[in-house]
């Protein structure tokens, strides 16, 4: 559902340009980006996929700026583009200043602040071991979610409904709430006899907490008019929870997926760093300690 600000509802409506101007301007700073990595010698060292950063960052700018030319045939059409036209003009700034300040001047210095060219380099020659990192963090970090966001919906319904479910769990709730999942690393280690199930298990706690409290928050936020009108006109207690609460609650329990999702995420990087052999965890600590060792090894044959 589309959402306005007062100050767009308050906005006196303007003509259309027959130039999209913020998508000229986002193409001339990609094209100014490309330039500066082609003749700006870098630091230290070259980087081997410069010609290929400079010429993705040409063809952004050559297609920015054929889409602003062509403005007026695909205006009525492309609402998200314009959206989008302000970051699109202040990304090549943001990356300009990230690769000056790495590759081009050193001021970051490498390891520890890689410039844009590494990441593309590392693309290229690791792209097998990162997809099926990506694939077991994806598949690890949905069960972990789905488990979470299911039990945590169905706690915070619970215990938003009835006050005898509520005077339970609600010491739980304040015990566990406070502590970080990561913290809990080491005594699911021992009680878990896999680390995928105590991976889980954290990853699935991370997203409870959040969801539960905000559905419960949701469902005992409803006005009690809108249970008395159903009950009015002959409203059971399954109607009222399926049809009154949950949707009412709806707006909270999106909200705390959406903040267990970031928590979830945290945990799930600590977690694969610890007893797993793929993910995304595993990966920047192989990287860390083993992929340049690997590098080198032809070298020194």
């Amino acid at each position: 559902m589309p959402t306005y600000s007062p100050e767009q509802a308050l906005a006196r409506p303007t003509g259309r340009a027959p130039l999209w101007g913020e998508g000229l301007l986002a193409a001339a700073l990609w094209l100014l980006g490309g330039l500066f990595t082609l003749t700006w010698p870098d630091a230290g060292r070259r980087w081997p996929f410069s010609e290929g950063w400079a010429l993705a960052q040409f063809t952004l700018g050559g297609g920015l700026l054929l889409l602003a030319l062509s403005y007026r045939y695909w205006r009525a059409r492309g609402a998200r583009v314009l959206h989008a036209g302000k970051w699109l003009a202040l990304l090549p700034v943001l990356f300009a200043v990230w690769e000056g300040l790495t590759a081009k001047t050193a001021v970051l210095p490498v390891p520890f602040f890689a410039p844009p060219q590494a990441l593309i380099e590392v693309l290229h020659d690791d792209w097998p071991r990162l997809l099926d990192s990506l694939l077991h963090s994806l598949g690890l970090l949905g069960l972990g979610v789905l488990l979470g966001t299911s039990s945590g919906f169905i706690t915070g319904l619970a215990i938003g409904w009835s006050h005898r479910i509520g005077y339970w769990v609600h010491p739980v709730l304040r015990l566990l709430g406070p502590v970080p999942s990561t913290a809990l690393l080491p005594l699911c280690l021992f009680i878990f006899p896999s680390s995928f199930g105590a991976s889980v298990f954290l990853i699935a706690l991370s997203t409870w907490f959040p969801v539960t409290v905000l559905t419960w928050s949701g469902v005992m936020g409803i006005d009690k008019a809108w249970y008395d009108v159903a009950r009015t006109l002959g409203a059971s207690q399954r109607f009222l929870i399926l049809r009154v609460a949950i949707p009412a609650a709806l707006p909270n329990v999106f909200v705390g997926l959406f903040m267990g999702l970031g928590a979830s995420f945290s945990v799930l990087i600590v977690a694969e760093m610890v007893g797993v052999k793929s993910g995304i965890g595993f990966y920047l600590q192989w990287a860390q300690g083993w992929r340049p060792i690997r590098i080198c090894m032809p070298r020194c044959w």
